[in-house]
């Protein structure tokens, strides 16, 4: 339908995630041993520069490109196929009804004239995608049919970067959808095989992070709040007198002063905890809800040390961190110590390693 094709699209040739996100570039692959269990091949990270990407643009292409390829040297991969991922912000998706008994290239015609309804562009720079999702409990006789659309050169700016790396970009998915799926096998392992709990999953980047409520494999909301690790580098900064590379090095090393603790990593740990609740409180203003199940947490500050403990006390709700890779096998060129570090840095690219597997 279009180059956009990809997005829902299931591919079962070895296949690599790949994750670029606004402070580094994240690596995995994944493969299932004799008993179908998931096995982590590889998984590797590579820092980008400062102002590489910014909003979800990539404004320095041959730099993102570099590290790119500096990742797959690293990780020992010779898998060229790759999963990518667009930011959500550079998606707009939409559920219409449709009825049952179409062809495929009936629905691409319905698809394509809804579309021209509420894409504020014109259709021509817009890469499209359907997945049609199962029958409407609403509707009987009708069909679910997601629709994914975005601008054309946003689809092309990551595939540029993963062919400039001598990459074959295959899927092109949506990170949000990346991480559900990820996130939907840890689900599985809470209370009641996670059967109807209400989730609300919080993955802390680097300047905002996005949280997304899910219930039974279903977002029912989702929110984008303005507050990230980056925060923390600037804290860093402004108490030592670090400039905001030195910073954000030292971060990385744990090469701190004896009272970065109390001093600074406390009262940032407080303030991430009030974001959350924040973004909480927003979501109970928006629905019939008032309480969620359970809080989850990714991205590289994820694991801060304290930040479980304070979310769980301000929120009374029971809060974890989120491997990916808790119950895989784990291969024998992936150095476990290091993994543990930074597993919850890895959902999304996780999940797109995952759509190898899928039916």
């Amino acid at each position: 339908m279009s180059i956009f094709g990809s997005l829902f699209r299931k591919r079962y040739a070895p296949l690599m995630g790949l994750d670029i996100s606004s402070s580094s570039v994240k690596l995995v692959e994944l493969d299932l041993d004799q008993q179908g269990r998931y096995t982590l091949v590889r998984a590797a990270i590579e820092p980008l520069e400062k102002g590489a990407i910014a909003d979800g643009t990539v404004e320095k292409p041959d730099e993102v490109a570099e590290a790119v390829r500096r990742l797959i040297k690293r990780s020992g991969t010779r898998t060229r196929d790759v999963a990518l991922a667009l930011p959500s912000s550079a998606v707009i998706s939409k559920k219409i009804i449709l009825p049952g008994d179409l062809r495929e290239e009936e629905i691409e015609v319905q698809v394509e004239s809804e579309a021209n309804q509420y894409i504020p562009f014109a259709i021509e720079d817009v890469a499209l995608d359907f997945c049609v999702l199962g029958p409407s409990l609403g509707s009987p006789g009708d069909q679910e049919v997601l629709i994914a659309a975005s601008r054309r050169d946003k689809v092309l700016e990551r595939q540029a970067i993963a062919e400039a790396a001598g990459l074959k970009p295959r899927i092109l998915d949506i990170d949000a959808f990346s991480s559900r799926l990820a996130a939907g096998r840890l689900i599985e392992r809470l209370p009641r095989g996670g059967h109807d709990l209400l989730v609300a999953m919080f993955e802390i980047g680097a300047s905002s992070t996005s949280m997304q409520v899910l219930r039974n494999g279903e977002t029912l909301y989702d929110r984008d709040q303005a507050f990230g690790g980056q925060q923390l580098t600037q804290a860093i900064a402004r108490h030592y007198g670090f400039s905001q590379e030195e910073a954000e090095a030292k971060k990385r090393n744990a090469d701190l002063p004896d009272d970065y603790a109390s001093q600074v990593l406390e009262p940032f740990v407080a303030g991430m905890a009030q974001e959350v609740m924040r973004a909480l409180q927003f979501f109970f203003r928006a629905t019939p809800n008032s309480k969620v199940d359970y809080i989850l947490l990714a991205g590289g500050t994820a694991a801060l040390a304290g930040l479980v403990e304070r979310i769980t006390e301000l929120t009374s709700t029971a809060c974890l961190v989120l491997n990916p890779f808790e119950g895989m096998a784990i291969g024998s060129e992936v150095r476990e110590k290091k993994l543990r570090l930074q597993a919850p840095s890895y959902l999304t690219s996780c999940g797109l390693a995952m759509r190898r597997f899928l039916q």
